[in-house]
């Protein structure tokens, strides 16, 4: 098996995957092997369009989210691997933003973040070939988010949006906003949405990436793409749901007493 592998440090466990695969940088590689936390995970997703191993790091703070095994595991990972003992899932699709003709694709999420004062934007749903405002007034504040279900636990969750445990909508929420309304809504993931920016500047974000500057009158549509997120499942080590989210959880309100 050939496998490339993207990871935070340089553990003993990475030396071993070395020694035990045949390793490669590019497209090339039958497996993509990510060693780290959900970050790590975010970042071999936006390089490899093959199916993905998330094996957790022991860092601190690190979530590993959609891990099903941990760094300590890594015999057993090895052996599983090595024996195909394993299927390949597809976890989601990644976001597309459209700008100026330019596509961009996130795994996490599509930003809009304020570049500095705060940013005046309409958001429309463009779904069935018509352009309807989602809200009848104009948003203001840092900006907003558009993520679907990886990117629900990250920047998402932080923002007090919602963690959706489906691949079937996509989520906006909004960040700093004023306004009568300013709750996060979830949408269908077929749905087509596009900002406009009214007043003020802002930074169009794929991944925390800066994909574009946007100043009054510049738009940008987000939906999403066709192109899948697949992940590796071993066989007899899959973590309930259940269990992620208790483990998400339980880091965090450790690391809050820290």
């Amino acid at each position: 098996m050939k496998v490339k592998i993207i990871a935070k440090d340089n553990y003993v466990a990475v030396r071993k995957l070395r020694k035990a695969f045949q390793v490669m940088n590019g497209a090339s590689a039958d497996v993509c092997i990510a060693v780290g936390g959900d970050g790590t995970f975010v970042l071999a997703a936006s390089q490899f369009d093959g199916p993905i191993l998330p094996i957790r790091g022991n860092e601190k703070g690190s979530a590993g989210f959609y891990a099903d095994v941990g760094i300590e595991d890594i015999d057993r990972v090895i052996r599983l691997l090595k024996s195909g003992s394993y299927t390949v899932e597809a976890l989601s699709r990644k976001l597309t933003a459209l700008h100026a003709g330019r596509r961009s694709y996130a795994v996490n999420e599509v930003a809009l973040k304020s570049d500095g004062e705060e940013i005046y934007f309409t958001v429309y749903d463009r779904s069935d070939g018509r352009r309807e405002r989602i809200y009848p007034f104009v948003m203001s504040g840092d900006g907003m988010l558009v993520t679907g279900e990886v990117g629900s636990t990250a920047y998402n969750r932080s923002a007090n949006g919602p963690i959706m445990l489906t691949d079937k909508v996509v989520c906006l929420t909004f960040l700093n906003c004023d306004g009568p309304y300013k709750n996060p809504i979830v949408m269908d993931s077929s749905s087509s949405i596009e900002v406009m920016v009214e007043k003020g500047s802002g930074l169009l974000k794929c991944d925390n990436k800066v994909v574009a500057r946007l100043s009054k009158g510049g738009r940008f549509s987000v939906g999403m793409s066709d192109r899948e997120v697949r992940v590796i499942r071993l066989n007899g080590a899959a973590e309930p749901t259940r269990r992620k989210l208790k483990r998400l959880i339980m880091r965090k309100a450790v690391d809050s007493v820290q």
